[in-house]
This record gives structure tokens, C-alpha cells and sequence, in this order.
């Protein structure tokens, strides 16, 4: 019972942590976008389609080329995902051996173990279908991103609030990846929880501190002349940092 009280503080502090983390990433995005690498390249992508659309026979093939690659990125996530949800279902399926391994500390019961495998297998669940979720919207931009709307006869500001439509679905595409991405790190520490609720809670500590320094800039780097455009669209969402690069 002693051992079982460690899984009652440290697992509930740990989600907590990691739950708090991304609260306070939201509204820090929602409120100052240009001091979060998220809120930049959603920024960026507005403009990046923009561009692309100025001029489809010039940039079709690259613009689709650049979807097909994200969209692959997405595919493959997900296919991990529901591997990774077949293996889980079948260790919680399997009946045969102790499935308490290596757990020093914490609830070795059947039920806890259970439970342990249950929180893996639905973070695998979510991120698969966060992925297909992203899957589908960038096949729905890597064909509107090619319609020709300076030769259709529309209206002047058609292109633009079409440009602005396409934009918004190619972030809706990374908003869901990088979801589907987020379901992956959680998933890490509920995995250590196997092993104990002190790996569990330590993986969340250091899982915050690594996700700040990929969230947040220590600088702006907000376009020049972004001010206006920023405050038409203030509330730009999470982006897909990890292929950026290293933090600026």
C-alpha cells in the first residue's frame, strides 16, 4: 500500500505538469503569437501559400511537392501509431507471464498494469487519428493550391480570401500533426510508468522543459511589416516545429 501511495501523488503531479505546460502554451499563443515559433510559421505558411498561388504554372509542382512531403510525414506517423496500438493491445490481451516487469516502486496489480497499458494504447489511438485528420486536409490543399483563380472571372478580392481560405486548411493540416505529434511525447512518460511512477514523473519534468525550448524564442522573429496582418489573424495555432530546425 506504501508503494501504491507514490502512483496516487507522483502520476496525477506528473499529468498535471504536462497539462498546465500546454494551458499555458495555448494562451500564450493566443496572446502573443510573435514570441512563439509556433505562432511564427503559421504566420509563414499564410504567406508561403500566398506566394505559391501568385503564380500556379511556376509553383504548382512545388507547392503540391512540399504537401506530398508533409503529407508523408503525416503517413507515417499514423502508420506508427496504429502499429504501436496493435502491439499494446496485444500485450494487454496476453495472459501468459508477469506483466509487472520492472517495476520497483508503485501498484504491481493487475488492474494498475491494465490501466498503465490502457493510457498508452489510447495516446497511440489519438495520434493516429489526429494524423489522418492532417492527411486529409493537406489533400484537400494540394488541389486547391493549383485551381487558377487570376484567370477566373471573380471578383478583385476573390483571389485573396481564396489564397486565405487554402492557407487556413494547410495550418489546420500542421495544427493536426503536430497534435498527433504531441499524443507521441505523451505517451513517453505514461510508458515509464511501467517501470514506476519516479521515471513517470521525471520524464514529465524533463518532457516540459524540452517542449519549452522547441515552443518558445528567446527573440522575435516576426516578419517586418507583420503588424497588420497579425491583427486580422491574432490567433494563429500550434505549427509543425520539429522539421524547422533548431531553435531561434
Amino acid at each position: 500500500m506504501e508503494k501504491q501511495i507514490l502512483d496516487y501523488t507522483l502520476v496525477p503531479a506528473g499529468l498535471l505538469l504536462m497539462a498546465a505546460y500546454h494551458i499555458w502554451l495555448l494562451f500564450f499563443i493566443l496572446n502573443h503569437p510573435n514570441k512563439t515559433v509556433i505562432g511564427v510559421n503559421a504566420f509563414n505558411r499564410r504567406f508561403w501559400v500566398s506566394a505559391m498561388m501568385e503564380d500556379v504554372s511556376k509553383n504548382g509542382v512545388l507547392a503540391v511537392q512540399t504537401l506530398r512531403n508533409n503529407m508523408m510525414a503525416s503517413t507515417v506517423l499514423a502508420s506508427t501509431a496504429i502499429m504501436l496500438s496493435s502491439v499494446m493491445a496485444a500485450l494487454m490481451a496476453s495472459k501468459n507471464g508477469d506483466r509487472s516487469f520492472g517495476v520497483v516502486f508503485g501498484d504491481k496489480s493487475a488492474l494498475g498494469i491494465s490501466i498503465k497499458y490502457l493510457a498508452i494504447l489510447v495516446c497511440f489511438l489519438l495520434s493516429f487519428l489526429l494524423n489522418v485528420q492532417s492527411i486529409r486536409y493537406y489533400s484537400h490543399a494540394s488541389i486547391l493550391i493549383n485551381v487558377p483563380f487570376k484567370k477566373m472571372s471573380l471578383s478583385p478580392n476573390s483571389h485573396q480570401l481564396t489564397a486565405e481560405y487554402v492557407g487556413t486548411i494547410v495550418n489546420n493540416g500542421c495544427y493536426f500533426w503536430s497534435l498527433g505529434l504531441r499524443a507521441f511525447y505523451f505517451s513517453i512518460p505514461l510508458f515509464l510508468w511501467l517501470f514506476g511512477p519516479i521515471p513517470m514523473f521525471l520524464s514529465c519534468l524533463l518532457m516540459v522543459s524540452m517542449l519549452y525550448f522547441l515552443d518558445i524564442t528567446s527573440k522575435s522573429i516576426w516578419p517586418s511589416g507583420a503588424s497588420e496582418l497579425e491583427e486580422n489573424h491574432p490567433h494563429n495555432g500550434e505549427g509543425n516545429r520539429d522539421t524547422d530546425g533548431a531553435r531561434k
